[in-house]
């Protein structure tokens, strides 16, 4: 006891300093009397704040914040790994989408199918999209971002491969609602590449993926011409379906290999330390010392987020976003696939005045040039998005781009309705309108992720998604052969109207962490 009480006294003529050279160079069964000494000594602990104590080993605990932890990791080689993989189930995305304008009207001449068949044929996928956005995108806040991403790619090449062994409509129609399906899961993979960016640059560098949409929107017309042709000289379209299915297996296997679950919802889950090694590996791979810039003392700060569910949308807290959400991605949906049928359309009339049926002559003869340049004003709309989404923001981009859309698609399909238009002009018309469409559809989605909480990004982001499908699912039997294209023109300039008040509801995101938007 006299020894105990002599320590005590010659530890406390110690400076802080010199009790941590203590501690730390103290065999454990000795230190004991130190780790007393600090518990007793209010002069030491005013030392330390609630986010850092000291260890075991003598080293302080520090608490990082899970934005500040991306932040540090910076944009590098981890990040455009996942890119890829993302990127490609991006593409097979658009490529699923964009082959419906052509495999409709070839189907239509092929099989004698009626508009409304057609028609059906493109719904189907739309339908699949809705009610996989809602089962998917709720299934990747339960149990991760990363098996239902590699679930969502694997859909869509099956049942993509699959679609070219139908033999029937309607088993053609089921296959392609099956693609639709997985296609609906398409916002959790761009959700986990949200998540591991840092908030300086999140949106260039989202915008970049919409770059692999805009390639397989250009793929598509290369990969018709050369596997549909004319329809005249023995084309095959069940080779152009599956040829459009191939990047999803890609996506798939690579998404096994270099995707790992997300470190956010780890940390929302309650798991920070396989959160804290995924953070370590995504340093490492970007050329960091990962046990420096993450060392053992260091921990994650708890994610205070309370549990959440889809019926959270529509608490008070995110009522309004959530209402402007689905307004925006009904009305860039409806106006952005009705493009993509109108261009066709209007291109497949201007070679051939409707889809031959029957008779040696049958075929389809499609303006695929034409079709392939206006296509490439998505690159341009990506571009433009690229270079200013961080300097005017958000919301003014998204309006600017509806607002030059609805204007694009109105003089399209007023010019393309008169005998005498000119095809160049259409094609620039067309041109026009793609980049607006692309422009504004790419800062919707890159602010969606932004605007949510982690418990809620992947439910909240599908049910968005969700609407945007039955927008689209409705423009195909707007965008129809018997309706006239002026109709079309004027009805869909009033959507982007609609989607430009609804979008002005957006907080701004720019530059924030993600889901700390101001109150709305």
């Amino acid at each position: 006891a006299m020894s105990s009480k002599s320590s005590s006294n010659e530890y406390s003529k110690l400076d802080d300093e010199q009790v941590r050279a203590l501690s730390s160079e103290t065999p454990l069964c000795q230190s004991l009397e130190v780790s007393s000494f600090i518990e007793d000594s209010a002069s030491l602990s005013e030392d330390f704040t609630d986010d850092e104590i000291l260890s075991g080993r003598g080293e302080r605990e520090i608490i990082v914040s899970m934005d500040d932890a991306i932040e540090s990791i910076g944009y590098g080689r981890f990040q455009k790994k996942v890119l890829l993989a993302v990127g490609l189930c991006f593409a097979a995305d658009a490529m699923e989408v964009m082959l419906l304008s052509f495999l409709s009207l070839v189907l239509q001449a092929e099989w004698g199918l009626t508009e409304r068949q057609t028609a059906s044929i493109t719904a189907s996928v739309f339908a699949g999209q809705l009610i996989g956005a809602l089962c998917l995108g709720g299934l990747g806040d339960r149990i991760g971002r990363r098996p239902t991403f590699c679930l969502a790619a694997t859909i869509i090449f099956v049942f993509g491969v699959t679609t070219s062994l139908a033999k029937t409509y309607e088993t053609l129609v089921a296959m392609r609602f099956a693609v639709g399906f997985g296609v609906g899961g398409a916002s959790v993979p761009f959700d986990v590449l949200a998540e591991f960016l840092p908030n300086s640059n999140r949106g260039k560098n989202l915008l970049y993926i919409m770059y692999f949409w805009s390639a397989g929107t250009l793929a598509v017309p290369f990969l018709a011409r050369l596997s549909i042709g004319d329809g005249i000289s023995g084309g095959s379209w069940q080779l152009f379906v599956v040829l459009c299915a191939l990047p999803c297996l890609g996506s798939a296997i690579l998404g096994v290999i270099f995707v790992p679950e997300s470190p956010r919802w780890l940390l929302a889950e309650g798991r920070s330390v396989e959160a804290m090694t995924i953070l370590r590996r995504a340093a490492k791979e970007n050329g960091h010392d990962a046990h420096v810039l993450f060392p053992e003392a260091m921990q994650l700060e708890e994610d205070d987020e309370e549990e959440s569910g889809i019926c959270d949308l529509l608490a008070p807290r995110w009522r309004k976003i959530s209402f402007a959400l689905w307004a925006v991605y009904f009305g860039y949906s409806f106006a952005y696939y009705g493009t993509i049928l109108a261009v066709t359309r209007v291109f497949d009339d201007e070679r051939s005045s409707s889809a031959q049926v029957g008779g040696d002559d049958a075929g389809y003869n499609f303006n695929y040039s034409a079709i392939l340049k206006s296509s490439a004003g998505e690159v341009l709309g990506t571009t433009l998005v690229v270079m200013s989404v961080d300097r005017i923001g958000r919301v003014a981009s998204q309006i600017f781009c509806y607002v030059m859309g609805g204007l694009s698609v109105f003089v399209f399909c007023w010019y393309a309705s008169y005998e005498n238009s000119s095809g160049s002009v259409l094609v620039l018309l067309a041109f026009s309108m793609r980049t607006f469409e692309m422009g504004s559809s790419c800062v919707t989605v890159v602010s969606t992720p932004e605007l949510l909480p982690t418990k809620l990004r992947t439910t909240g982001h599908s049910v968005a998604s969700a609407m945007g499908r039955l927008g689209a699912l409705l423009c195909p039997f707007l965008v129809a052969e018997s309706t006239p294209l002026k109709t079309i023109g004027t009805i869909m300039s009033f959507i982007h109207f609609v989607t430009v008040l609804s979008a002005s509801q957006f907080p701004e995101t720019s530059g924030l962490a993600m889901g700390r938007v101001k109150k709305v």
